[in-house]
């Protein structure tokens, strides 16, 4: 009686973690909330142990709640006596659908145990697109930014469901943040975008996320002073060679 939750990473096929791989080839029965997640999954299982459970797309409370219920007694039918496993893009514990699955199971089918495989989430992905290190010291928040909001925090964010990219650009702007825009990074699907334009990303994609990083924002780890010297050595090398002061290297084959 096993029901794993499992993380597929940001979207493309061999970012899928070993252990996530090996649960996915070893289930009875996948089951997907949505078409990008489910065109990863078919990547290492089969259509045939592809499940159906139909996920609505409303903010009505009362439907969800009732969307939820059926999915979960339709899992827990097959967990019982198989191996089910609940698929979802990123990590299974951010900003997923597989809470909800998660809640619903326990209120309603106890019985059933859940395992959790983690995934790479769409905040470390997204900072390696963009080349951001995420070092130890600083402080970095995560805010969803959905229809024009723009929360404020911390000097670092990364913004989740960006959908008003303008409308949020301007207010972070006026906020002393300056924004960077990532869009279906990591992803087989989609067009891969990553500007400092709003207008780029106008149109309304879930898949949209936002790095805001104030205005000369200052941290500096102990080892950026190794960059400062060697570029400082390189420098001084580099003159002297120009006025004939140092002699250049000589490399030998022997």
């Amino acid at each position: 009686m096993s029901l794993y939750g499992v993380g597929l990473g940001p979207g493309d096929a061999d970012l899928v973690t070993v252990k996530g791989q090996r649960v996915l080839e070893e289930a009875d029965v996948v089951y997907s909330p949505g078409r990008l997640s489910r065109s990863v999954a078919t990547e290492h299982v089969p259509e045939d142990r592809i499940g159906d459970v139909d996920f609505p797309m409303t903010r009505d409370e009362d439907e969800l709640r009732r969307a939820w219920k059926e999915a979960a007694d339709e899992i827990a039918s097959r967990a019982r006596d198989e191996t089910a496993v609940f698929v979802t893009l990123g990590d299974p514990n951010v900003y997923s659908t597989f809470g909800h699955l998660r809640r619903t199971m326990s209120a309603f089918h106890p019985e059933v145990d859940t395992e959790i495989v983690p995934g790479v989430s769409a905040v470390t992905a997204f900072a390696t697109a963009l080349g951001v290190e995420i070092s130890s010291g600083m402080s970095l928040a995560l805010h969803e930014a959905a229809r024009g909001a723009a929360p404020t925090g911390p000097d670092r964010m990364i913004l989740f469901k960006v959908t008003d990219a303008p409308a949020t650009h301007e207010k972070l702007v006026d906020a002393g943040y300056d924004v960077v825009y990532g869009r279906r990074l990591f992803m087989e699907q989609g067009e891969t975008l990553v500007t400092e334009d709003p207008e780029v990303v106008v149109e309304r994609d879930y898949y949209t996320l936002a790095y805001a990083e104030k205005h000369e924002v200052e941290y500096e780890p102990a080892t950026a002073q190794f960059e400062t010297s060697v570029d400082a050595a390189m420098r001084e090398r580099a003159e002297g060679e120009a006025h004939g002061d140092v002699p250049p290297e000589v490399t030998s084959d022997d």
